[in-house]
């Protein structure tokens, strides 16, 4: 069994996973410690080490929030159930999974965490690799840093570095799949067959890399989950700033803090700057005052509407969400607000907009005839611009919708398909039965085929043939739905969602 092997660093020990066939190796650097003069700064390159770096425990997670592990919350119920686990600013780590058995050539997955771009970590538990590589691949989760310490923008940083003045967490991942391409070949994996992953800020994040000219030819396909959106009606939305709006913050946050300079800021302790961060956030007026900045260098447009960018990766895109997450209406609550807002949104189009409502209005016909889910939206607008450009890209779309059992009652809340998708049901506290122990094996088995070979089609695990999973086209509008079993959904648009998609895309297209 391999147990241990040479990175283009050093020798790296790994030991048994639970499963003796798969050999794990946790937190391996990939970059410097970004601390000192590297505090917002690109990774810089990792040292080489001496001897066998014993890769047998995870890394310090990002600095962020301390972790309340309060079981009346949800999120910290589900997963944040650690208050003590370690925490750092050198933290640029990787954890990989890959069968043991001398294998070679086996497609790769490089998983990029969620949280909003301020929390989140490579070791919650939900993110165990082990079943997905015991069907043959190599999984690879990243850490990068969050909140100020991964998305901070000033003027100074950006005279200082020019080529790289923004978006160091999204430059961690880059970073990341970078040594991946370079050194993954050693743990049996083959660098010209990554897929990348992510959910929630980390579908987000995928798409941020997708949308990076720079990474053609490293990436050759992706799974958005939760983290693909578009506004159906005209709002701001989204964790992105235009490199002006990002600099402003950033003036404003060192005048918080007191300091005068890029260089004092740096002299600031790491909890410090953490807890100044999170007070900053509370009075600042933002709803999150770090997040990704338009920076012309990295990032050239939301990330969030990566379909929308010509210069993206032509490649396949898995993608969906679950069915309780992300509904928006129109701002109104009843006939003579939904009227202002139509006017306001829509002009000229006011009227064929209210034409789609029950009149006179009311705030619960507003939200029932209104409801949007705007990763569906994003969907729906995706496969009808590529279309419109004559791009035969592949748009896998699915819907996660089955009962989630538990006191709580918690319906199919945002971040929940994880425990299925990465199989890991047993380590959760929710009374799972069979029919949720099958559903995630079958979700398993399609996001391993995709990741294979860009199709989610094929065998399961059991050598079985899978419900046939059709790519999402607007003229043949069907999703996988992920309810008590896996089954192909026709899903249309109604009228409403037609007439949106259009405004939208026809309002993006004229910028």
């Amino acid at each position: 069994m391999i147990r241990k092997v040479k990175t283009e660093n050093g020798w790296v020990k790994g030991l048994p996973a639970a499963d003796p066939r798969i050999t794990s190796y946790k937190g391996i650097p990939f970059a410097a410690p970004p601390v000192g003069e590297n505090r917002w700064r690109a990774p810089q390159p990792c040292p080489d080490w001496e001897g066998e770096f014993e890769a047998y425990a995870f890394s310090p997670i990002p600095m962020q929030a301390p972790i309340s592990a309060d079981p009346k919350n949800l999120y910290d119920r589900e997963w944040h159930v650690d208050r003590e686990i370690p925490m750092g600013e050198d933290c640029l780590t990787l954890n990989i999974w890959a069968p043991a058995d001398a294998r070679k050539d086996m497609p790769v997955l490089v998983w990029y965490f969620g949280g909003g771009l301020q929390v989140g970590y490579s070791a919650e538990m939900e993110f165990d690799g082990e079943r997905i590589a015991r069907r043959g691949i190599v999984v690879v989760t990243v850490n990068y840093r969050v909140n100020v310490f991964g998305f901070l923008c000033h003027p100074e940083i950006t005279k200082e570095s020019p080529d790289a003045p923004a978006n160091f967490g999204f430059l961690d991942q880059q970073a990341a799949t970078r040594w991946v391409k370079r050194n993954i070949a050693a743990f049996g994996g083959d660098p010209d067959n990554i897929t990348v992953g992510g959910q929630s800020a980390g579908g987000m994040s995928v798409s941020a890399q997708i949308t990076c000219p720079e990474n053609r030819g490293l990436i050759r396909r992706a799974i958005i989950q939760s983290g693909s959106f578009a506004p159906p009606y005209p709002s701001r939305f989204g964790l992105t700033f235009t490199m002006r709006e990002a600099e402003e913050i950033g003036k404003r946050f060192f005048d918080f803090l007191g300091v005068k300079s890029l260089a004092e800021a740096r002299r600031i302790d790491a909890v410090t700057l953490r807890d100044k961060a999170l007070a900053f956030d509370r009075v600042s007026g933002l709803h999150i005052a770090f997040g990704e900045a338009l920076d012309g260098v990295f990032s050239f447009r939301n990330s969030q509407e990566w379909f929308m960018d010509e210069n993206r990766l032509p490649i396949p895109v898995l993608l969906g969400h679950t069915s309780g997450e992300f509904a928006v209406f129109p701002n109104a609550k009843d006939e003579e607000s939904l009227k202002a807002f139509a006017r306001e949104a829509f002009g000229e189009d006011a009227e064929a907009f209210l034409s789609f409502f029950t009149h006179p209005a009311s705030e619960g016909s507003i939200r029932r005839e209104g409801n949007i889910n705007a990763i569906e939206f994003a969907v729906r607008a995706a496969a009808r611009y590529q279309e419109a450009r004559g791009e035969n890209l592949p748009l896998y779309y699915y819907q996660f919708d089955p009962e989630i059992p538990g006191w709580d009652n918690p319906g199919t809340f945002h971040s929940v398909d994880l425990w299925f998708f990465f199989e890991t049901l047993a380590k959760c506290w929710r009374p799972f039965k069979g029919k949720h122990y099958d559903l995630a094996r079958q979700m398993c088995d399609y996001w391993c085929n995709f990741i294979k070979t860009g199709d989610p089609n094929g065998a399961d695990s059991q050598g079985e043939t899978l419900p046939a999973w059709p790519r999402f086209e607007t003229s043949r509008e069907i999703r996988m739905n992920f309810g008590d079993t896996a089954a192909p959904q026709y899903c249309p648009a109604n009228d409403l969602k037609k007439f949106l998609v259009e405004k939208y895309l026809k309002g993006q297209t004229s910028e």
